[in-house]
This record gives structure tokens, sequence and C-alpha cells, in this order.
């Protein structure tokens, strides 16, 4: 008895350290970016199987957070069964398969099973440390280790694992991350992930095998990867993506099906990383193949509305031209909407292609099979919670019922787009509905803040500092309403400004909208550098304004405001004794001076298709509006203006805008002044930065230079220094004009993606304009001014709170003997007036034409534009100005 005793604890002995050995934990020193094979339980020895048993009792032990029926759940064993080795080795492994235990046993006393455990520990915390270009909240997500969770190794091995593809998805093929676990009381844990990120692999090299027809240059042109080099520094497609390398090969594939390789094939795309795991070469190896000509291109069709002969003349493509897969998927596209126009909105069309390798033709039939018109059965709107069903309903172009029409749906999807409520590039869903000929269409929206409440500051090359805030709701209710307030201030102008707009005036398609305001503007000059003010304008008023469309795409708008205006010049310089001084201000400015009222009512008849208002890459707009100053009110003229503008998509992301506009206002009733027009200076139109780059604000047309650059050494022959080369010193007005045109040609230049993801949009531009049409204004001159007495010229002497004057005279020494011969010297009170003369220029319709380049940047304090423009073309007189820049930042 007692050797058979002995026998059985030997073999519970090797038993229990074999299964020992196996579960014990093992931690790698560093786990690569590699799979790790699963450990592996080692198979107890063989030995000699003994007799089958009873099982008397069964004990646990060791456990801690577990139940003893809990553990004994997982096994198989039972009191009063029989069992031998083979039934404790099951035990063993179903121990193991819970992945509860870090160590465990099974001893064996005649039948008296005692099973010895010891838990995992809880996990208290998972720490990631080193991980500075992926942030927690991307790596969190994805690993499975939390908190309160049992520690178990192939979790932590599946985090590893987890970690690692999510740097390869970076282009971190060399990030390595190693383990810890710290042990604490209560047998809990701390596991740490030490991550090393290491640098980006980049693609070295791109190698092409097999290319004959088209250089390596071109081919990598059309790649999505690029080589790492100093042209793509910015850029973030030099990293190696294995989606990427899928996606570049059928670039490469619609490349060569586009220019008549239809036999084209990738033979292989092998991407090799380096032995320092940092840079990678692709190498491509491919087979060209024959170039094929089309072949001959037909139409066959089942559908009665489709006449095969009026489409086969449509078709883009004729026989022999060069094979494009591309143009073939278009004319199928093409096809598809020309059948859901007459409202087949499951139109089958097949392209039929027939290969003649010996002749290397390819000849298409398009057949257009069989199927019912199709109609609205249901129109569905799903996920709007405040948006009312009818802001959407109101915007689709056709109603349930209705038969099918595809343009029609593109049209809404354009219009609910524009609204701003939804998520951008919104599709209408097109669903089967209960019959063949019956459609449902669904449109699930995902609705988006259209509240703003903003503050912002920046500097302008145009106004220095300037403070904005405002709050708008652009969806008020959920009814499409808008709500805003909003003000401005800077040092050229400052306005506070109140509205509301109702854009379906009960539920008919008719908006309504009105505002109240205040408005200062401080015009300016410039002498030399320094900018002094000119006239003040204070306008108080409102404007109601209403809208109707008149067709898809043409709308009327008309609008009445009453504007107060209240236009001064500062008494303490321009005003001598109680009136305007035409000797300093001059006398356009003096006749500007004064309180009016504006009672104004007008209309806007606009037509406008464009892709997207925000930014438009096709379509066209243009309007013509008038407006009529007359129906009570102190002003009375008529202004019209016209604009228009198109958009061209020029391919691979190149877009050209070609825009005019014009204007010209017309004077109603009064009676001119011998010296000032009739329409007044704060009515006119102006020209400059920043609608016309390459010059300065109000820089072109119409103005008065007064020179103040005079030589008096002979006080009996002054001589004045007209020359326009020289600025510094001079005043220099801007009059505007009753007419202007301006016309703007501009191609949007795109960027790599590196440049796009920074917010980087460059263009180009060419401007041409002028401004014109004004009176020419009484002009005076000082220089003439001499005193009668001597014939001498001298500078006045002017006192502007007695409103008296006289001729300056000679400085004297303290002798009494005068200094120099000429004649500044003014009494005390009195302030001096140097000789000066004015001159007109600018007033024609002759244009002005500038280039340039620039670039808008999005940049993280805030949008950011900057020009350099140069004048081609420009008259004397005009202020030009090579470089601008505005800039702007959100808190």
């Amino acid at each position: 008895m007692n050797s058979v005793a002995s026998q059985n604890n030997t073999a519970r002995t090797r038993l229990s350290a074999l299964f020992l050995a196996g579960t014990m934990l093992t931690w790698p020193a560093v786990v690569m970016a590699q799979e790790v094979a699963p450990p592996v339980v080692p198979a107890p020895a063989e030995t000699s199987q003994p007799a089958a048993s009873t099982i008397r009792s069964i004990t646990v032990t060791g456990n801690q957070r577990l139940e003893a029926q809990t553990i004994l759940s997982y096994l198989r064993l039972r009191v009063g069964q029989s069992y031998d080795r083979a039934t404790l080795d099951q035990a063993l492994k179903d121990l193991a398969a819970t992945e509860l235990f870090k160590d465990f046993q099974i001893s064996d006393d005649n039948g008296a099973l005692t099973i010895q455990v010891a838990e995992n520990p809880v996990i208290n915390r998972v720490i990631l440390e080193g991980n500075k270009r992926l942030k927690e909240d991307k790596i969190r997500p994805e690993i499975k280790l939390s908190p309160r969770q049992i520690f178990t190794r192939s979790k932590v091995r599946a985090d590893v694992a987890r970690i690692i593809e999510l740097y390869k998805r970076q282009g971190r093929f060399a990030a390595t991350v190693e383990p810890k676990m710290v042990q604490l009381d209560q047998n809990r844990v701390d596991v740490v992930f030490e991550i090393n990120e290491g640098p980006k692999s980049k693609v070295r090299q791109i190698n092409i095998i097999g290319n004959e027809k088209f250089s390596d240059g071109d081919l990598k042109d059309e790649m999505a990867t690029k080589e790492t080099g100093l042209l793509t520094i910015l850029s973030s497609n030099t990293s190696y993506d294995p989606d990427r390398l899928a996606y570049d090969q059928q670039k490469l594939r619609l490349f060569y099906l586009q220019n008549g390789y239809a036999d084209f094939r990738v033979i292989s795309a092998v991407a090799e990383l380096t032995s320092n795991k940092q840079d990678f070469i692709i190498t491509y190896v491919v087979e060209e193949g024959e170039r094929y000509k089309f072949g001959d291109v037909d139409v066959k069709s089942e559908i009665r509305d489709f006449r095969p002969e009026a489409l086969k003349t449509l078709l883009p493509m004729k026989e022999g031209d060069w094979y494009n897969a591309k143009l073939v998927e278009d004319t199928v596209e093409s096809l598809s909407e020309t059948a859901g126009l007459f409202g087949y909105a499951f139109a089958d069309i097949n392209p039929q292609f027939r290969r003649d390798p010996e002749n290397r033709t390819m000849a298409i039939t398009f057949d257009v099979a069989e199927s019912p018109r199709t109609y609205v059965e249901r129109i569905d709107v799903n996920g709007n919670t405040l948006t009312h069903d009818k802001v959407v309903r109101r915007e689709f172009r056709l109603n349930e019922g209705d038969a099918f029409n595809s343009f029609a749906v593109k049209r809404t999807e354009n219009r609910i787009n524009s609204l701003g409520f939804f998520q951008e590039n919104l599709e209408i869903e097109r669903k089967e509905g209960s019959a063949p000929d019956r459609i449902i269409l669904e449109t699930n929206v995902e609705e988006k803040p259209t509240g703003e409440l903003s503050l912002s500051a920046g500097f302008s090359s145009i106004e220095n500092f300037l403070l904005q805030g405002s709050i708008r709701q652009r969806n008020f209710r959920g009814l499409g309403q808008q709500l805003q307030a909003s003000v401005n201030y800077s040092s050229y102008s400052k306005s506070v400004e109140l509205g509301f707009t109702e854009p379906y005036l009960l539920d008919r398609n008719i908006s309504i909208g009105g505002s109240v305001y205040r408005r200062d503007l401080n015009s300016f000059n410039f002498i030399g550098n320094d900018r002094r003010t000119t006239f003040e304008q204070v306008t108080t008023g409102f404007q109601i304004n209403s809208g109707v469309p008149l067709t898809e795409y043409m709308s009327l708008f008309v609008r009445y405001s009453l504007n107060y205006d209240d236009v001064t010049l500062d008494r303490s310089v321009y005003f001598f004794g109680d009136n305007c001084d035409p000797l300093v201000a001059g006398r356009y400015l003096c006749d500007a001076i004064g309180k009016r009222t504006t009672s104004l009512v007008g209309f806007t008849l606009a037509y406008d298709d464009r892709d997207n208002r925000l930014r438009p890459t096709r379509g066209q707009s243009a309007s013509i509006s008038q407006d009529f100053a007359g129906l009570g009110g102190s002003v009375k003229y008529v202004r019209t203006r016209a604009a228009a503008s198109k958009h061209f998509n020029l391919g691979s992301r190149f877009i050209l805008n070609i825009s005019a506009e014009g204007g010209y206002i017309y004077p109603l009733g009064g009676r001119p002044t011998p010296t000032s027009d009739k329409v007044r200076l704060t009515d006119r139109f102006f020209l400059g930065e920043p609608q016309m780059r390459g010059f300065d604000i109000r820089g072109i047309g119409p103005r008065v230079i007064r020179y103040g650059n005079v030589d008096l050494t002979d006080p009996m022959n002054p001589v004045l220094d007209t020359s326009l080369s020289n600025r510094n010193g001079l005043i220099d007005d801007a009059l505007g004009g009753r007419a202007y045109y301006q016309g703007r040609l501009e191609v949007d230049i795109p960027l790599g993606t590196g440049a796009k993801e920074l917010g980087l949009r460059p263009s180009v531009f060419l401007d041409v304009g002028s401004v014109f049409g004004v009176k020419r204004p009484t002009l005076t001159t000082l220089t003439d001014f001499r005193d009668p007495s001597d014939g001498i010229t001298k500078n006045l002497c002017r006192n502007a709170q007695t409103g008296t004057q006289q001729f300056a005279t000679r400085p004297v020494d303290n002798n009494g003997q005068p200094l120099g011969a000429q004649y500044t010297s003014c009494p005390t009170g009195f302030s001096s007036l140097a000789p000066f003369e004015e001159r007109f220029f600018g007033d024609t319709w002759m244009p002005r034409v500038s280039i340039g380049a620039g670039v808008n940047w999005n940049s993280p304090f805030g949008p950011f534009r900057i020009d350099f423009a140069y004048a081609l073309r420009k008259e004397e007189g005009d202020d030009t100005k090579r470089f601008s820049f505005n800039v702007g930042t959100q808190f």
C-alpha cells in the first residue's frame, strides 16, 4: 500500500512540475512587429497508465476571488466518478483554457483530489508611455485590456499586436512595444506598454519594370505614393501604405486603359522594407500590351423612349479614336442619367466589347435593356431631430407619385446640401419599392450645429487692428430661419447690426427678412506713410427685403431701406472759424459734409446654377440690380449694377474663374453747385484694394493731389515740385466716380496632399478695372496768393478760432535782422499754411491692369490671405501697392 502511494506521489509530483513549467508567465524583452507564437504547454512524459480509481472528494485551495464551485464548474471532475491519468490531464487543460490562473496543479491521495490554484492578478491601470505621434485617444479604443479586468497573457499579446498595427498604418514599421507589469498589493498589477515609435518609414524609391511606351516619371505622376525628396517634403504620401499600393496599381491600370492599352496588367507589386526598417523600395512589374483603337460603336435599346440612332450621334467616342476605358465608363453613366431623365431609375446598360487582336480594335455596343418606367412611391427623411421634416421636403424637386427624374434628384441633393444644416455631400438613396415600377427615395441626414458664436481679432493691411463678434443661428427653431447679430470694430470702420430672415413665409416659397444697423466709416488718405482721417460718415438705418424664385435657377429680390447719414470733418483740422476751410480740406470735402436722409427702393434679378456657392468648381452666376433713391428723403439717384461669373473645371483640380461687374449712378433732380458734382462723394463708386490687387485702397480713379514741395528761395519766383515719383508730403484724396467696371481671371492651383492638409490654396490672377465719370472739382492754388503790397509769395497765417488771417513775415534774429528769404513767421495764436497747388488726375475709362499670385491658408491661428501683385498698366495719379495680407484668429 505504501509502495503504491509512493508511486502515486511520485507521478503527481512529476505531473505538477510539468504543468507548472507550462503555465509560468514569461514576458518578452521586446515585442517586435512580428507575430508572437502562443506558449505551448509541454505534454507530460509517457508513463504507464495506472488502473482507474474513483474520486472520493475534491478540494480547491488557493482561490481568493473565485468561489470553489465556480472553479469546479470549469472541470469535468465529479465525486463518485472513475478517473485515470487522461482524466486529470484533461482537467489541467480545462484550467489552462480559462486563463484565470497563473499557476495550478492537481494532487491525488487515493481518490482525494486537491486542486491548488494561484489566480491571475486584477488589472489596476493600463498605462501608455512613449506615444507622441499617436495620442491616447487613438490607441485606447483599440486595446482590450482595461482596469478591473483579469490579467491574461493572450490579451497582452493581442494588444501589443494592435498597437503595432496602428503604427504600421501611420507608416512606422520600426515601432516596438514592450509590455511590463508592476506588481501591487491585493494581487493587483499595473500594465505598462512602453512604446518606441521609431521613425516614419518612407518610400525611398519606386522602380517600374516593363514600361516602354511611357517613362517612369509619367507613371509615377499618376501614383498617389510619392518618393521621398525635396519636392515632396510637405506631402504625407511619401510614407508606405499597403492600401495606397493597391490603389496605385488601379491608377496605373486606369492610365493605360485611358490611353488605349486594353491588355495592360500589373504582373507584380512588391514593397521591400530595408534592414533598418526606415525605408521601403517598391517595385512594379508591368506588361503594357498592344494599343487599341475604337472599332464600330453602336447603341441598342429595348426602351421605346430611347432611339438608338439619336443616342449614337451623342456618343463621345468615334470609330478610329484611341480606345479610352474612362470614356466608356462615363458614357455608361451618361446614358444612365439620360434614362433617369425619362423616368427609368433602374435602367440596365451593359457595354458589350468585341476585341479584334489582329487589327487591334475594340468594338463596343451599349446595350440598354428593357426596364419599366419608375414612379416615386415614397420619400423618407430620417435622422433629423431638430430640423422639421418640411424644411427638408420643401427642397425636393419631385413629389410622391411623380415620375422618377434623375436630374431632379441631383438638384434636390444640391439644394439640401446648400442649406448647410446637415453633413456634407449628402446623397439620396434609391431603393426598390413595392413593385418593379416603384422607387423609394430615402434621405438619411446627419444634423450638425447651426448656431455660431464667435469672437475674432486680427490685423489687416487695410484696416490695421480689427475686432469682430457675432452670434448667428442659421436654423432657428428648426424651421430654417436665420437670426443674427454682429459687432465689428476697426480703425477704419465700426458697425453693429441685428437681422432676421424667414426663408418660407407662411410655408410658401417667399423669403422675407430685415435688419437694423449703425455703421461708422472713417475715410482716410496718406501723407507720405502717415495715415490721416478725412471725413467721418455715420449711417443709421434699417432694411426690409424679400425674394421669390422665378425659375429653378432665377430669383427676384426686392428691398427697401431708409438711411440717415451724417458726414463730418474734424473741426480742429478742417474748419476756419465756423465754416469748412477749402484751403485745408478742399472744396470737394467741404461739399460732402452735412446730414441727409436716403429713402431707397431696389431690386435684384439673379441667376445661379453653380454646384457650390462657397467654393464652386463649375457653373455660372449673373445678376442685375437697381436702386432708386428719391421715394422721400433728401437724396435722389438711380444706381444700376450688373455682375457675372463663370467657373470652369480644367481638370486635375485646376479651377478657372472668369468674372466681371460694373455699375453706374445717375443723379435725379437737384441743382449742382458750381464746384461739386450732383452725386455725393459718399454715394460714388470707389475701386482699389482689395477688389483690384496691385493698387492701394481707393487707389484707382479720379483724385485730387495737393503738391506742397515749394522752393521759396526766390519769393518772387516760387518753384513747385510736381513730380509724382516723390509722393512724400502730398495730400492724395480719392473722389470716386459715377461709373466703374472690373474684370477678373483667376486660376486655383492644386497642391499635393501635404499642402492640402495644411489648408493652402494658391492662385494666380489678372485684374482689370477702372472708375471714372465725375465733375471736375474746383481746385485751389495757394502759390498765387501773394501779398499785394509787394507781390511776394508768403505763407498764410491763420487763426481758426477768430477766423482771421494775414500773410507771414520773415523770421528775424535777436538784432531784428531777417533770417533768409522765406516769409514763414506767424504771430502767436496763428498757424502757418505753406503754399501748395492742387491737380486733378485719373478721370478716364482707360483700364488699369494688374497680375499677381496669392494664397489662402487656413492656418492654426485663423484664415490668412497674402497677395503679391504688379500693376501692368496704370494712369497718372494712381496709387500702386505690391503686397497685401489679411490675417485673423478666433478665441
